[in-house]
């Protein structure tokens, strides 16, 4: 177990500071966003040139390295090296919370490895935002992210999903959005679902209605720019009986893809509102 106090102990090293960017509009940056860029020695950015329009906008001179998927792996040591000779370094990503589906959190782990303080800010993130003005219960939600591109890999994601009763936030591209719904309602059925397209800039739009009614809409509006996608979590009405459900096949289905018994009889215990023992026994035939 370790305990960080952020801003109340010396380590000796720098800090590494999670910076949100806005995700559109630059009036959304913070005042302790734009201090801290000013304050560190670096900014690992995911796209230099992106976030040299957002330095130049609030007059930041902070030097940036380049930091994204396809280098982390290369880059994480020197980052660690000039962290422990005590430089500060600021983490950002194009747009929003860094570590959210980008490799920030390769770095936060890293850094949390070697006993480096990592400090994140406040700010913007489209999946929160859109998620309270999107009309949909906002507690529970689960965030997942970008979706699986593949329409068999993503039917079978939805399957493992449909009968969560948490609100689902997803990102999406507007080219994949229309056929990414024709899955959803093939799968979890006709339910509330809101697209929100380009969040915070000029033609931000929310499309609030049934799975069919979106995707009719759409027939006649193709999408553009950035979108999120939340979903109804199942209602009681749609969630399958235990007496519809093969358990033993779902706990299996689950150990195929790495979980350990007691995980998957938890994950499918979860999925259809059972109590853990009742899959448990159902699965060693016990019932």
């Amino acid at each position: 177990m370790k305990v960080q106090k952020s801003f109340k102990e010396q380590t000796g090293y720098g800090s590494l500071y999670l910076v949100p960017t806005p995700i559109g509009n630059l009036q959304d940056m913070t005042f302790r966003a734009v201090e801290t860029l000013k304050e560190v020695d670096l900014i690992a950015a995911e796209d230099t040139r992106n976030t040299g329009l957002l330095l130049k906008h609030f007059t930041i001179a902070t030097k940036q390295v380049s930091f994204h998927e396809h280098n982390a792996h290369e880059k994480i040591p020197g980052l660690l090296d000039l962290l422990k000779s005590g430089q500060s370094i600021a983490q950002v990503s194009d747009a929003g919370l860094p570590s959210i589906s980008d490799p920030g959190h390769d770095l936060v782990e890293a850094a949390l490895a070697e006993g480096i303080t990592v400090i994140a800010l406040p700010g913007a993130s489209a999946g929160i935002t859109a998620l309270i003005a999107s009309g949909l219960l906002p507690q529970p939600h689960v965030f997942y992210g970008f979706l699986p591109r593949k329409a068999g890999q993503q039917r079978q994601f939805f399957q493992s999903k449909q009968a969560y009763p948490e609100t689902q936030i997803f990102y999406e591209s507007p080219y994949r959005l229309a056929d990414t719904l024709e899955n959803m309602l093939t799968v979890y059925g006709d339910r509330q679902v809101v697209v929100v397209r380009e969040l915070t800039k000029l033609y931000e739009e929310y499309q609030r209605g049934l799975i069919s009614e979106i995707l009719t809409y759409l027939a006649d509006h193709p999408p553009k720019g950035e979108c999120l996608l939340i979903v109804a979590g199942a209602s009681d009405e749609q969630l399958p009986s235990a007496d519809e459900v093969d358990l033993k096949s779902e706990v299996e289905k689950e150990m195929a893809k790495g979980l350990k018994p007691n995980q998957a009889i938890k994950e499918v215990a979860k999925r259809y509102q059972l109590k853990k023992q009742e899959v448990y026994d159902c699965y060693h035939g016990l019932g």
